[in-house]
């Protein structure tokens, strides 16, 4: 596989990351939802509040540049100015490479070293053990589950709620 770099979010993107948000494996371990058009995933992409930092995961192949991740902290603000929230997925087709590590690495430096976060959330559906053990790895612990958090496919799902705090 080419070698992955990790770098901001740029709108010359957009497309890539919209086949991403359309992806299977989003749909089915996000909140997102499917038959999203390309027209509105650009115009989420466009309109991004200024506390949100995104990271992409990019490699070349056939002398291109293809965005296969993306990964997003949200900073809070007041009496939660210290807490960052995260949001990942990884292209179906790219998935257990090692570019989620990659991401996580890269974001959990950007929230603690220049950010100063002391805590960072997430979510993560109960039933995908695969992300579990990708932040359970970088120190994530959970900390509750959220019953029938989301629906998905016809059916109520559960999520863990799981922080890392530094």
């Amino acid at each position: 596989m080419s070698k992955v770099k990790i770098r901001a979010f740029e709108m010359a993107d957009w497309e890539d990351v919209a086949e991403l948000f359309l992806a299977p494996s989003c749909q089915w371990g996000t909140l997102q939802l499917p038959y999203q058009s390309r027209d509105r995933i650009k115009q989420k992409l466009e309109n991004l509040p200024p506390n949100l930092h995104r990271l992409v995961a990019v490699i070349e192949e056939n002398q291109k540049s293809i965005v296969v991740g993306l990964i997003s902290l949200q900073t809070l603000s007041d009496r939660r100015s210290h807490v960052g929230q995260l949001g990942m997925f990884v292209r179906d087709d790219y998935q257990n490479r090692g570019i989620g590590s990659q991401l996580m690495a890269a974001i959990i430096d950007l929230a603690e070293n220049w950010l100063n976060l002391k805590r960072l959330e997430l979510q993560v559906n109960t039933d995908n053990p695969a992300a579990i053990h990708l932040y359970e790895k970088f120190g994530f612990e959970k900390e509750g589950i959220l019953r029938k958090n989301a629906f998905r496919d016809g059916v109520y799902i559960d999520a863990y709620t799981m922080a890392k705090v530094k």
